[in-house]
C-alpha cells in the first residue's frame, strides 16, 4: 500500500489530560525517519525541557491555535509563536514549550532525522 492514515485518537496520549495531551503518530503512520505529533497544551502548562542530540532529529513546531513561548535554553532566548507560526529547531538546541496564554494551544510537531 502506498499510504497510511491515522487519527490523533489512534495513539494514547503521553501527557496527562489535565495538561492537554500529546499523541505520537509515527508508529500509526509507519514512518521510518519522520516523526509526527499532535500536542495540545492547556493554559499555564509547559512541556518537558529536552534536546534531540542523541536522535539527531531536527524539529518543526507549527501552532494551529493559541499561542506559545519556546524557551531556547542554550541560546538564552524565548521565541513567541501565534497561530499559523512555525519554528525549526536544531537537534542540539535545548527547548521547552510554555503556554502562558489563557486558552489551550494546539500544535503539530514534526521531527526528521538529519
Amino acid at each position: 500500500m502506498g499510504y497510511d492514515t491515522a487519527a490523533k485518537t489512534d495513539a494514547e496520549s503521553v501527557v496527562p489530560e489535565e495538561h492537554g495531551g500529546m499523541w505520537f503518530l509515527r508508529e500509526e503512520l509507519e514512518t521510518s525517519s519522520l516523526g509526527f505529533t499532535v500536542l495540545e497544551l492547556e493554559a499555564e502548562a509547559s512541556g518537558k525541557e529536552h534536546d534531540e542530540t542523541e536522535t539527531g532529529q531536527e524539529e518543526i513546531y507549527y501552532v494551529v491555535s493559541g499561542s506559545i513561548d519556546v524557551e531556547l535554553t542554550d541560546a538564552e532566548e524565548t521565541v513567541s509563536l501565534e497561530a499559523e507560526d512555525a519554528i525549526r529547531i536544531d537537534p542540539d538546541e535545548s527547548r521547552q514549550i510554555h503556554n502562558r496564554g489563557d486558552e489551550r494551544a494546539e500544535l503539530v510537531l514534526v521531527g526528521a532525522l538529519q
